[in-house]
């Protein structure tokens, strides 16, 4: 269990310049502000994602009845929330002013990954890369609290 904590802690940071360089370099998006913007949240919650992993492998390890840092994460749930917000108002004034689509749709799809993002970390779980995480969608047909949000709640 530890071991695929870790691999999942460790993936969401590499996926970080992963993703700038396959957007940025291989596809060539121009780092217009809102496609910064658009990226720049998404990897916001990857790092997010990655710090609670590392609280969750951390809780196991010592045993405590929780992970370090609910409160930091509850904090966090309402910061993302409100940057989101502000981002998407961003795209929205930005596709009204009519800027070059390369300047603003890369960034809203990025956009979009970072708020699915926030939804499968803060509110349900929407990815399911262990086997027990399968099982109980396979065995239930809907999605369930995210780890993150059960430890908030305690």
């Amino acid at each position: 269990m530890v071991s695929t904590l870790r691999n999942l802690a460790v993936l969401e940071l590499v996926n970080i310049p992963l993703f700038a360089f396959i957007i940025f370099d291989v596809l060539s998006v121009p780092p217009s502000p809102v496609n910064l913007a658009g990226f720049g949240l998404g990897a916001l919650l990857l790092v997010e994602g990655s710090a609670y992993w590392w609280a969750k492998i951390h809780q196991l390890r010592t045993r405590a009845p929780r992970p370090v840092g609910m409160a930091v994460f509850r904090f966090l749930r309402w910061v993302n929330a409100g940057l989101l917000l502000l981002a998407g108002v961003f795209i929205g004034w930005s596709l009204s002013e009519g800027i070059l689509w390369t300047r603003v749709w890369p960034g809203a799809g990025m956009w979009l990954f970072a708020v699915g993002e926030h939804v499968n970390y803060f509110h349900l779980q929407l990815s399911h890369q262990t086997r027990a995480d399968l099982r109980r969608l396979w065995r239930t047909g809907r999605p369930h609290r995210s780890h993150l949000a059960r430890d908030m709640a305690r």
